[in-house]
């Protein structure tokens, strides 16, 4: 009996482990984001009536796109990433996933995503979901290697998500889509700055052109940070303006920006890892703040 209960318990470990090397690879949590984001833009998109079979196919197919782009990302990495400590223990260094698996994977799993958005949403959002993948893939990922343009390049496939949803909802991209879009490109810099400088001494060592790796005292980086977070203050301000949102969501995204701005300016001013993580760990907090308070907003 407890021998049996010892293979089951064996079995049910290895089983939870396979599951997290597979989430892993595909970044869930990460993907998790690109399918909120993705929520607020159909909301946003859907006009006075929401489709939720309509959303529940948005959602699914965005997502599926985001994991196989994650999971290719991770495959086309992978000798990189065996030479930096924050992803050196990844499935595919490790060799818990082999390099053959994780490519189909990952190729089976954006074309179901393109697929089930052509067929259950519309071709122009498989279309936009397809443009992202290929940024993403084919210019963001080698872009790491010889430019430190590169984030500001992959801040346009990771902005796109509110437009892809908004395309599937209401069939084309309106006026109202581009502002989610804004947000999320200037979110990106100091959310992803403050994390490269965190890791500036492993993308060093990638060979990775991270703007700290040729920027070590700080200042460009601190400097970006704050313009991006400095030129989010406006945003419910602007959704006002246009009709998007009221003045609720105005003061409550305004005050989000400006927490946002005093953290990029402490690490601007520091430049010390504890600052950049602030920084890092609030930007976390302000993107739901601001895309699912214009999305609800939006609604009233």
């Amino acid at each position: 009996m407890s021998e049996g209960g010892g293979a089951g318990g064996a079995m049910a470990d290895g089983a939870r482990c396979a599951l997290s090397d597979w989430l892993e690879l595909i970044k869930a949590r990460l993907t998790g984001m690109v399918i909120m984001s993705a929520g607020a833009g159909f909301v946003l998109g859907a006009g006075p009536v929401i489709s939720w079979s309509g959303l529940a196919w948005a959602l699914g197919g965005i997502g599926l796109v985001a994991a196989g782009a994650a999971a290719l990302n991770q495959y086309m990495e992978r000798d990189l990433d065996a030479r930096m400590d924050r992803t050196r223990d990844r499935p595919l260094p490790r060799g818990r996933i082999s390099p053959r698996s994780a490519k189909i994977a990952g190729i089976v799993l954006s074309i179901a995503g393109v697929g089930a958005l052509a067929v259950a949403s519309n071709p122009l959002t498989a279309f936009l979901s397809a443009a992202s993948w290929s940024i993403y893939l084919f210019i963001y990922t080698p872009m790491k290697r010889w430019t430190t343009l590169n984030t500001l390049v992959g801040a346009v496939p990771g902005a796109l998500p509110p437009v892809l949803g908004w395309a599937a909802a209401a069939g084309d991209i309106g006026d109202g889509a581009w502002l989610p879009f804004v947000v999320m490109v200037l979110w990106q810099m100091p959310h992803f700055l403050s994390i490269a400088w965190l890791c500036r001494s492993d993308y060093a060592r990638a060979g990775f052109w991270m703007l700290p790796v040729v920027d070590p005292l700080g200042w460009g980086t601190g400097g970006w940070s704050v313009l991006c977070a400095t030129l989010l203050v406006p945003v419910g301000w602007v959704a006002m303006r246009i009709g998007m949102a009221g003045p609720v969501f105005a003061l409550v995204a305004g005050l989000a920006g400006l927490v946002l701005v005093r953290c990029a300016w402490r690490f601007a001013v520091r430049r010390g890892d504890g600052e950049a993580r602030s920084l890092f760990l609030y930007s976390l907090c302000y993107l739901p703040i601001v895309l699912l308070g214009l999305a609800i907003s939006g609604r009233q």
